[in-house]
């Protein structure tokens, strides 16, 4: 029997908070397992991301980026990344303390302002060093660096120059920067991930406005803002996403992939989602809010094109791809990375379709409903065994 949800919502703060704040959840307990429980070729890792770690902020020729911005702005809760961890000057001492931990590979991401501060054009060559420096003292130690090229901090001074993904300029320069990366890198680098959650990024980025670069328009916005439109905006950074990873993609199989011999992927957030009730309606409406969640993502990459639900319910305001960019865009994947931590109970809400003015929440059209554990160590299996359970609901 399926536990009963405590709430149900379908604000896109909420959502929004929910994703980001999941993993901050207490990890205690759990059935015993060894590493002979795993295959020989399963990696055990950790990862991390530029900003939360690296420090050095105002160092060496790095710019600011838009998470830069946002948390001086004051919406990390006063918080900032300046300093950090300070990885940038003790990575000598993390990669020893995974050696320590028993950690087979590293996930980090590159700051795109660190080593291209104007965005396009000179390569920084402090920026150069600090990731020659880190990727040798990993693989020097056995671990395998898997490399992740955004993660939500797009240097700010695109965002100044053209909005940054909402343009499609962002295509040229992201490939530009990538292609530094895998000349730079790539005879040490294996895995790449283009965007992280790029799903995520875009609904708090474009269209809550909770999440940099803060672009939202009334009456979804959860700040006060003048710039940007949610009715539309996160539909087109995702777009843009897409085809910018699509060019890497392309960039990396024509000069790279040959001599290198590495794979080039994608990672997105995902729920585990299950109808409320065994309701024709709320298995349809489970069924949409996978197409809006996770398809938004991976059925162009598998497919060439949106979710049919989406297309529907978005009309014009979700943009098309050219027979060109399908094809581009289709297959463009060696790997997916799954960011997965609960599940979710899903019930319809067609009656937001009437609403003329709608963004992504109001065209996705159903409610989200949200369990709330207490992980004491007694009950940690029985959430562990539910959260896998849901991978099998994507």
């Amino acid at each position: 029997m399926m536990e009963k949800p405590h709430s149900c919502f379908i604000d896109g703060f909420t959502l929004t908070f929910l994703l980001l704040n999941l993993a901050l959840g207490r990890v205690a307990g759990a059935d015993t397992y060894s590493r002979n429980d795993f295959p020989v070729d399963f990696v055990f890792g950790s990862g991390t991301s530029a900003y939360q770690v690296e420090g050095a902020a105002n160092e060496d020729g790095r710019s600011r980026s838009i998470w830069d911005t946002f948390a001086h702005d004051g919406y990390a809760h006063g918080e900032n990344g300046d300093v950090a961890c300070d990885e940038y000057h003790k990575y000598k001492e993390d990669v020893r303390l995974m050696v320590e931990t028993g950690l087979e590979g590293y996930r980090f991401s590159i700051s795109w302002s660190r080593l291209i501060p104007n965005g396009r054009g000179p390569v920084n060559p402090k920026g150069l060093q600090y990731y020659n420096n880190l990727i040798n003292e990993l693989t020097r130690n056995g671990i395998q660096p898997h490399v992740t090229l955004h993660n939500f901090d797009l240097p700010q001074v695109l965002e100044d120059e053209y909005g940054g993904w909402v343009s499609r300029d962002i295509i040229r320069d992201f490939t530009y920067y990538a292609d530094v990366c895998f000349r730079e890198f790539g005879d040490r680098v294996l895995y790449w991930t283009t965007v992280n959650e790029p799903n995520v990024f875009a609904l708090g980025g474009y269209d809550h406005g909770s999440s940099p670069p803060q672009r939202c328009s009334p009456p979804f916005c959860v700040i006060k803002s003048t710039r940007g439109n949610s009715t539309y905006e996160s539909y087109l950074a995702v777009h843009h996403i897409l085809l910018a990873h699509s060019a890497a993609a392309r960039l990396y199989r024509r000069k790279y992939k040959n001599k290198q011999q590495g794979f080039v992927g994608i990672s997105v957030y995902s729920f585990g989602v299950f109808p409320q009730t065994n309701t024709e309606k709320d298995r349809v409406a489970t069924q949409r809010v996978r197409d809006f969640l996770v398809g938004w993502i991976m059925e162009p990459l598998q497919y060439g094109d949106y979710p049919i639900s989406m297309k529907i319910n978005a009309g014009e305001r979700i943009p098309s791809f050219t027979n060109r960019e399908s094809e581009q865009v289709k297959g463009s994947i060696d790997f997916i990375g799954v960011i997965h931590y609960t599940n979710l109970n899903i019930t319809d809400d067609s009656d937001a379709l009437k609403n003329p003015l709608r963004d992504f929440d109001a065209d996705m059209a159903a409610k989200m409903c949200k369990y709330f554990f207490k992980l004491k160590d007694s009950e940690f299996s029985k959430r562990l065994k539910l959260v896998i359970y849901g991978y099998r609901g994507n």
